[in-house]
């Protein structure tokens, strides 16, 4: 179907709409928004947050709110101006502030959620029993319906962002959530049991219990073994787009490490620049370290330490790095593994002199001239 098309019974469609109406049933008018549209349209905007505007805010934050016990946490929301709901269509991240002695207390919920670490250590998190360290650049997850929750024993405040799918699950009618009568979880015996079957990422036990299909048993990712990966993967060949880049991945099949959200840390060496390109699925970026420049539907986006950049889905974006001498490093998290679980994934690239080229997507192509 066309974007605009006539209607050339477009008074009999008017006045059919109000007998219509009395049942619950409607047809298409011609002032209706397109059902189809030639390729995807983006309402989400390209939004960057600078770490030099939401330091003082977090600042704040720390200073002026309490931690109160259910499941409210002390954090500041990166809202997009063009939703009215979440940060990108599918998930919404926020920074967390937790302060010396504070618990957050236990609870679960459907949403699934990570916590990358931006800053301090001495945090400890509790999932459905297992208790890991949360220092910075750690990567910890928190499964759908896990009990979860996390104490501050060091002497600093830590901050870190959190990113759930609540959007995605909220658009479903499938949000369920429970607080737990304890304000922390009893710890298991063998406290970090899925990081000694499956943390080497190489082994484990043959007869490890089998999780649901597809379900990830680990649950914490030190910096130090995802930092080590990606030096190593520095003597690749480079990603034309994102020069180094790997996967959080499920040990037990090579997945991503969440259904729902793809979760990357990459490095952009100095001086690279990458190819642009476009995809269906949203983007959050948060920059580890150094400084660059994304170029974002034409609209250039200078970035340092610290800082976010949201990406809409089907827009066209491409990275590089400012520096001469040092790298950038960025943690990504994106919403592929949906859209490549429903069939919806797509990707086009940019490459110069050449225009448009096509790109498979996942039972279905798209193209320019078609």
């Amino acid at each position: 179907m066309a974007d605009l098309q006539m209607v050339p019974d477009e008074a009999a469609r008017r006045s059919l709409n109000e007998d219509l109406a009395r049942y619950g049933c409607r047809v298409y008018q011609p002032d209706d928004p397109p059902l189809f549209t030639r390729s995807p349209r983006f309402v989400m905007q390209p939004q960057h947050w600078r770490w030099s505007d939401i330091g003082p805010l977090l600042d704040r934050l720390g200073q002026q709110l309490s931690l109160e016990k259910g499941g409210q946490r002390r954090t500041l929301r990166l809202c997009n101006p063009g939703l009215p709901y979440g940060t990108t269509p599918t998930f919404w991240a926020s920074i967390q502030v937790i302060l010396p002695g504070e618990i957050a207390t236990a609870h679960r919920h459907t949403a699934s959620a990570l916590r990358y670490i931006m800053q301090g250590s001495g945090a400890m998190t509790t999932v459905n029993g297992e208790r890991y360290p949360m220092n910075e650049r750690d990567l910890v997850l928190t499964p759908a319906m896990a009990w979860h929750d996390h104490e501050h024993h060091g002497d600093k405040p830590m901050i870190w962002l959190d990113v759930l799918d609540i959007s995605l699950v909220r658009s479903m009618h499938a949000t369920f959530f429970e607080e737990s009568k304890q304000a922390t979880q009893d710890v298991a015996d063998i406290p970090d049991r899925s990081f000694r079957q499956f943390g080497s990422g190489l082994m484990s036990p043959p007869d490890a219990p089998e999780t649901a299909p597809r379900l990830n048993p680990l649950l914490a990712y030190p910096r130090e073994l995802a930092f080590a990966a990606l030096a190593q993967a520095a003597g690749l060949d480079p990603d034309p787009f994102d020069d180094v880049v790997l996967e959080y991945r499920n040990p037990t099949n090579g997945a991503a490490a969440m259904q729902t959200l793809g979760l990357r840390l990459q490095m952009l060496r100095p001086g690279m620049r990458g190819k642009a390109r476009r995809h269906t699925g949203s983007k959050l970026y948060y920059v580890v370290e150094g400084q660059g420049t994304s170029i974002v539907e034409g609209r250039a986006c200078d970035w340092s330490t610290g800082d976010f950049l949201a990406i809409p889905p089907w827009a066209w974006h491409e990275h590089a790095n400012r520096s001469s001498t040092h790298d950038a490093v960025l943690f990504q998290v994106n919403d592929i593994p949906a859209m490549r679980a429903l069939g919806l994934y797509a990707e086009q690239a940019l490459s110069s002199g050449q225009g448009h080229q096509e790109v498979i997507g996942q039972g279905f192509e798209t193209g320019t001239n078609r």
